[in-house]
């Protein structure tokens, strides 16, 4: 059966009638999981320290989380993909429990500190699983090192500036994301008192980055899912449908009663949707 089409038949027969009288799934922000359980260690690259965690056995597939957050956000995840798969979870630079230097963020360089954490751990190639700013990631590795990267699931994401609906910082959801955000940095980071300064330099990356052509999106070779939640409070919808159909032979799936946090929100049909795409 064609991947789109087995995908919106699982949806069909997964998705869940919302209560009139209760506030909606796609309306709430579930907590952050419990640190990942595995073998932890930082990888000094790029002239930063790169914290990452690994569980598993078998072919190896990266985690890559959104702008603010850090790893643990895929603890509903990781043990799912670990029993078929060498799972990578990463803080990416300046998330988390990793560092950063006097860079301006860009997608480019968050990118290349993948590729460098790949060769550090003697990975030729590797799938990735991304979340927003870590499937912004997952997506610039296909494109700018494609000998690295077997495949692309790529949730909540936007290629150009002009994907993001405006005000997203007065969504309620949103806002309280990056309220708990702010509190999670504050007790991971090694630089645990720069939160407001390195909330700024992200929010710079997003109003210019990214801004890539059809032709750079038509160069990615690799199979790519492109997957949003119903009602993501970032990222327009007719974007995600544009990424599909621009991608070289990429799906599209659209989780129902869902939104940007859909891995929290309905990890249950997230994860099956995931498994799927990794053919597990």
């Amino acid at each position: 059966m064609d991947r789109r089409l087995f995908l919106a038949t699982a949806l069909l027969g997964l998705a869940r009638i919302p209560r009139a009288d209760a506030i909606e799934r796609w309306q709430t922000l579930p907590a952050t999981p419990a640190p990942i359980a595995g073998r932890s260690a930082r990888a000094e690259v790029n002239g930063i320290s790169l914290f990452h965690v690994e569980t598993g056995e078998g072919s190896p597939v990266v985690f890559l989380h959104g702008g603010l957050s850090n790893s643990d956000y895929f603890g509903l995840q990781v043990p799912v993909v670990a029993r078929h798969h060498r799972v990578i979870c990463v803080d990416s630079r300046g998330h988390g429990r990793s560092t950063r230097n006097t860079q301006p963020f860009g997608y480019d360089l968050m990118t290349d500190d993948v590729v460098a954490l790949l060769d550090h751990l003697k990975i030729q190639r590797a799938a990735i699983i991304g979340w927003s700013d870590g499937a912004i990631i997952g997506l610039d590795m296909a494109m700018r090192h494609p000998d690295r990267v077997s495949r692309v699931f790529a949730f909540g994401a936007n290629t150009k500036t002009s994907g993001l609906q405006p005000d997203i910082d007065k969504n309620p959801t949103f806002a309280q994301f990056i309220a708990r955000a702010k509190t999670e940095y504050e007790r991971l980071s090694p630089t645990p008192g720069e939160y407001d300064q390195f909330l700024q330099q992200i929010e710079k990356m997003w109003d210019t980055q990214p801004n890539w052509t059809d032709e750079q999106l038509r160069t990615i070779r690799a199979p790519v899912l492109i997957a949003d939640g119903q009602y993501d409070e970032g990222i327009r919808r007719e974007h995600t449908e544009y990424m599909a159909a621009t991608i070289p032979g990429a799906g599209l799936l659209i989780l129902p009663n869902a939104s940007h946090f859909a891995f929290l929100q309905d990890p249950t049909l997230f994860n099956a949707a995931l498994m799927d795409f990794l053919g597990s």
